[in-house]
């Protein structure tokens, strides 16, 4: 809404048929607690609207959804990334951002088909994926908080990327 979108809200129960008779210019898959595994219907909920090429950007839970549906694993992590200050390394631009964590689950990077799936960002303290992009459709995440602002606005970039996949899709 600060961006100047248009933002509505659905459970993650909703149904891609609800989403998408809304006629939404992109899908924010936001945050939340836990097992990614635990939430099956959300899973292939984001696999039908991947399909339908929807512009999506997902954060955390929303990313660890996001790269099951691409038919990636995951994993629980020994020690969880908890709080402000976890270095993370774009590696497109090579700049490090200081970004805010909490989860204790992570995309594997190596069960991702790197032929369709590019990994963009990476933990600088425990090298686990901490973001990725298809490289064909218009579809992108990263595990950290870009909203939470640590760095302070080391990631807000990808709030105008969304903006800008959005505006080239529709």
């Amino acid at each position: 809404a600060a961006y100047g979108c248009e933002v509505h809200v659905f459970p993650a129960t909703a149904r891609p048929t609800e989403l998408l008779a809304i006629k939404p210019d992109g899908l924010f898959l936001s945050n939340g607690p836990g097992d990614p595994a635990a939430v099956p219907y959300a899973i292939e909920h984001v696999r039908q609207l991947i399909d339908a090429e929807l512009p999506m950007f997902g954060i955390c839970l929303g990313h660890q959804v996001l790269g099951l549906a691409l038919g990636a694993k995951t994993f629980k992590l020994k020690f969880g990334h908890r709080g402000a200050n976890q270095p993370v390394i774009n590696e497109e631009t090579g700049r490090v951002e200081i970004t805010s964590q909490n989860h204790g689950f992570t995309v594997d990077p190596d069960s991702l088909d790197t032929g369709e799936i590019e990994c963009t960002h990476f933990n600088l303290n425990d090298q686990t994926l901490e973001g990725l992009r298809h490289r064909y459709l218009p579809v992108f995440s990263v595990q950290y908080h870009p909203e939470a602002s640590p760095g302070p606005r080391d990631s807000l970039y990808l709030f105008d990327d969304f903006i800008e996949l959005m505006e080239q899709t529709s």
